[in-house]
C-alpha cells in the first residue's frame, strides 16, 4: 500500500501536470509580464475579475511554477555592465557528469546571464553582461581555460541591442 505522503506527492504532481491555464489566466500573465508591481486591484480592473479573485489566481500560477519568479529588470550600462558578449562553447566530452559539472560552472558564475545546451556545432550558449574586456578575459581563464572539459570556444562581442527582454508572446 501506498503511505499518505506518497499519495499527497502524486496528488500533487497530478495537479501540476494537469493545470490549465485559462484566459484570465493568459490576461493576468500578459499584464504581470510588463509590470509585476501592478497592483492586484488595478489587475482585476484589466481582466474584469475582483481582487481576491486576481490574489488567487496568481496564487495559484505560482503554485503550478508558471510564474517562476518576481524580479526587476535592470539598466546594465546605467550599473557599468557596458558589455554584452555571446560565448559558443564545444565540449570535450558529453558524458553526463562532466556535462552538468561544466553546466553548473556556467551556472554558478553570477555574470553569466543566460545559459542554453544546445544541438549543433557548439554545447553551449552563454550570455555575458560583464563591464569590461579584462573582466571577460579573467573569466574565460576561470571557466574555459581552467577547464579540461571545455574544448573551444568563441566569443561574439554585441556591438547594439536591437531587443533584449524575456517576455512570452501568449
Amino acid at each position: 500500500m501506498l503511505n499518505a505522503n506518497l499519495l499527497r506527492y502524486y496528488a500533487t504532481y497530478l495537479e501540476k501536470i494537469m493545470f490549465e491555464v485559462d484566459n484570465f489566466d493568459l490576461q493576468i500573465l500578459r499584464a504581470i509580464q510588463k509590470d509585476a508591481r501592478i497592483p492586484q486591484s488595478e489587475l482585476g480592473e484589466a481582466v474584469n475579475l475582483s481582487t481576491a479573485a486576481v490574489n488567487r489566481r496568481l496564487k495559484k500560477l505560482k503554485e503550478n511554477s508558471v510564474i517562476k519568479q518576481y524580479t526587476a529588470l535592470l539598466n546594465q550600462e546605467a550599473l557599468g555592465f557596458g558589455l554584452t558578449i555571446i560565448t559558443n562553447i564545444e565540449v570535450e566530452s558529453e558524458q553526463i557528469h562532466e556535462l552538468d559539472a561544466t553546466r553548473r560552472d556556467f551556472e554558478n558564475c553570477p555574470y553569466v546571464q543566460q545559459c542554453y545546451y544546445v544541438t549543433g556545432e557548439w554545447d553551449f550558449v552563454l550570455i555575458f553582461a560583464v563591464k569590461s574586456m579584462d573582466q571577460y578575459n579573467d573569466l574565460t581563464r576561470e571557466l574555459f581555460f581552467q577547464k579540461p572539459n571545455v574544448k573551444r570556444f568563441k566569443t561574439l562581442v554585441a556591438m547594439s541591442k536591437a531587443k533584449v527582454g524575456l517576455e512570452l508572446a501568449l
